[in-house]
């Protein structure tokens, strides 16, 4: 039994227990390659067992019961295969048991134009979760497996795939509320199970970004810190020359406030919080200043940063 939900989940907790305090772990345990049948076995017996890494798992699964979470505990390959699986879940598994239900709960032949169309909308949809998913796949998983063997690209860091980074459950939402509040079909035994899995997935989906906006993307970001701290460490810093004060001066004062807090490891959100300006207005400021400097990344603009002691090397975060 769960006795201390501030704290949540621990790894000598028995894995039957966290099922039972929340059944919609159940997913997680296949995301995770973990096999049924684990009896009275522990979280951290199960996991050994598995071979999976034990506080990701833990992680992982305060964060979807609302408990307490430490993205600093993270396994990066551990909780990638993790979302590689929930992909393939998403694209394989539940958009298209979906689909196949609408289609069985809306053919009816006096309205065939109508439900054509909301097949179509829902298709658009699942194009659009396969692109992003896609995405993340290929780009940003590749992009996070040569960080950690200590490569940092120039055409791409995670700050930028997080300002992108769109909830994809909106518009199945509205699928949802389409057909509850506009499409009348007295048969409708089919498509209440249709929609109840509409918004079983929709939920599901929704963790998933949780997931990734809480534990992966941080994750990512101090590794992307680690890796451009280290390189600076191994280098002297030079002092300014007349060539690095002429590129400080094409520079607004707010524009080195952005360079600043990007070199301390924060992203848009952040920084807007803190200089009290829009997210938007940060944007921009990040485009004009990636123009003028030709450095289109956040590590880069961390060592720019540093070179021409906008920020000390003791203030960017080692860990």
């Amino acid at each position: 039994m769960i006795t201390d939900h501030k704290r949540g989940y621990a790894p000598f907790y028995k894995m039957r227990e966290l099922i039972r305090d929340n059944a919609m772990l159940l997913p997680a345990l296949s995301r995770f390659d973990i096999a049924f049948g684990f009896g009275e076995a522990t979280v951290a017996e199960v996991c050994d067992r598995n071979n999976v890494h034990v506080n990701t798992f833990i992680n992982v699964c305060n964060l979807l019961s609302g408990y307490r979470f430490d993205s600093a505990l993270i396994s990066l390959p551990t909780l990638m295969g993790y979302l590689k699986k929930a992909h393939t879940s998403f694209l394989d598994i539940e958009l298209p048991k979906i689909r196949r239900n609408l289609i069985e709960a809306i053919s009816d032949p006096a309205s065939d134009e109508v439900s054509a169309l909301l097949i179509q909308f829902f298709d658009d949809y699942a194009i659009e979760v396969r692109r992003h998913m896609e995405f993340e796949n290929n780009i940003v998983f590749s992009y996070v497996n040569k960080l950690l063997l200590g490569n940092i690209e120039q055409d791409f860091n995670i700050s930028r795939y997080s300002d992108s980074h769109s909830d994809t459950v909106t518009k199945l939402n509205e699928l949802k509320e389409i057909f509850i509040s506009h499409y009348s079909h007295k048969d409708n035994m089919r498509l209440s199970n249709a929609l109840f899995d509409i918004i079983i997935c929709g939920r599901d989906m929704m963790s998933h970004f949780e997931v990734e906006t809480k534990l992966f993307i941080p994750c990512v970001e101090k590794l992307e810190q680690n890796l451009i701290c280290r390189q600076t460490s191994e280098k002297p810093i030079e002092h300014k020359t007349e060539d690095t004060s002429s590129r400080l001066s094409i520079l607004s004062e707010r524009e080195k406030d952005i360079i600043r807090e990007v070199a301390l490891g924060k992203v848009n959100k952040e920084i807007a919080d803190e200089l009290c300006i829009s997210v938007n207005t940060v944007t921009t400021h990040r485009r004009n200043i990636c123009s003028k400097l030709d450095i289109h990344t956040a590590a880069g603009l961390t060592v720019f940063a540093i070179i021409n002691h906008l920020v000390d090397l003791n203030e960017v975060k080692l860990t």
